[in-house]
């Protein structure tokens, strides 16, 4: 009679059980925008590793799920527009060109105002994201344009300078006319005659190809990718140094209403993209620069002391970023300081030291 009655009474539990209805998964939506195109190293990676690793991340808690809406492309924003596209809604989750925007994101220029620094994406990426993260600056920044900030990305190795004429030294960009993206038109300030022209990695090859501009700053994953080699065959190879430059980024209003568990998965899943897209960068560096010199490409490198006397001709835009932030009441001059010794922390030493005054 015992065993009788616990069988009957596991029976009777199973069949509450079996009867009880499974709590079904809760479908979030996304809209995710950046204006360049999805052949963009950046936008790939976000479609092929930032997606996947949320939806499986989601999947094994099982309590949500995401339905993702991608427009790249200029789809809804041109690549300038992502910022205010985020700002307004347009988008939920953006991946933010942040050099397009110096006026209101000058923090995340702090890479840019170092040059000749690292040629090492993973290591910039790494520090940036860490300053971000110690220091209120960046988030104050986005938060001021209606937005939430989960991780800096860094996509290229080292700017290069490519040219529509053979360059054989830095001597030899004097006086052209040269494109650049932001902070990094700072740099041709101590070349004689050299001209800066902004412009984004799209307008490149148009660019160079009409004569607007002789020579560009880009590098060689970027070059092989946009087919710069049939405008510009010449690089300069100076190692300016790697840029963060992508910031992924949320709409305030859509973060107020997520679940915090998606929230953690999304803060996560940005820092591993950060690396995942360094990492990626680095391993392409060698490869695209040896694809440019396939498509009829000429590397010339510039010696170690021609790269120090371009670096100590130029203003201290490192000092110049500081100063702008500490007149923004943040603590521009102690993350200078924070940065560069991570930097040196993780083995890059600059050939100019940018915390003299």
């Amino acid at each position: 009679m015992l065993n009788w009655t616990k069988n009957a009474i596991a029976g009777a539990a199973l069949a509450t059980l079996t009867a009880m209805p499974v709590v079904a998964e809760e479908t979030l939506s996304a809209v995710v925008i950046d204006g360049y195109p999805d052949r963009a190293l950046w936008v790939k990676e976000f479609t092929n590793f930032f997606i996947p690793e949320v939806d499986k991340r989601l999947a094994e808690a099982g309590a949500y799920k995401m339905s993702w809406q991608e427009n790249y492309g200029g789809s809804i924003v041109k690549p300038k527009g992502v910022l205010e596209g985020v700002q307004l809604g347009l988008g939920d989750i953006g991946i933010v060109t942040t050099i397009f925007h110096s006026s209101k994101l000058p923090s995340q220029g702090i890479s840019g105002s170092t040059p000749f620094v690292a040629s090492d994406a993973r290591a910039v990426a790494k520090a940036v994201d860490e300053i971000a993260r110690e220091f209120p600056a960046m988030n104050n920044e986005f938060a001021a344009q209606n937005q939430v900030y989960l991780a800096t990305g860094v996509v290229l190795d080292t700017y290069q300078v490519f040219c529509t004429s053979e360059v054989s030294s830095v001597a030899d960009l004097e006086g052209k006319k040269i494109a650049g993206a932001g902070l990094n038109l700072r740099y041709l300030e101590g070349i004689e005659g050299a001209a800066g022209v902004r412009g984004g990695l799209t307008d490149f090859y148009n660019m160079l190809q009409t004569g607007l501009v002789d020579c560009g700053m880009l590098w060689p994953e970027a070059a092989k990718t946009f087919k710069i080699a049939e405008v510009a065959p010449y690089m300069l190879k100076a190692d300016l140094g790697a840029v963060n430059s992508k910031t992924i980024t949320v709409n305030a209003d859509y973060w107020a209403k997520l679940p915090d568990a998606v929230k953690t998965v999304l803060q996560e899943v940005a820092i591993d993209y950060r690396d995942h897209l360094a990492g990626i960068a680095m391993d392409r560096a060698a490869a695209s620069a040896a694809a440019y010199v396939e498509a009829g490409g000429t590397i010339v490198e510039v010696s170690a002391e021609d790269r120090a006397a371009w670096a100590n001709a130029m203003p201290n835009v490192a000092q110049e970023w500081a100063e702008t932030l500490n007149a923004n009441g943040e603590a521009g001059s102690e993350m200078l300081t924070a940065y560069l010794g991570k930097l040196e922390a993780a083995g890059f030493t600059g050939v100019r030291d940018w915390n003299a005054k």
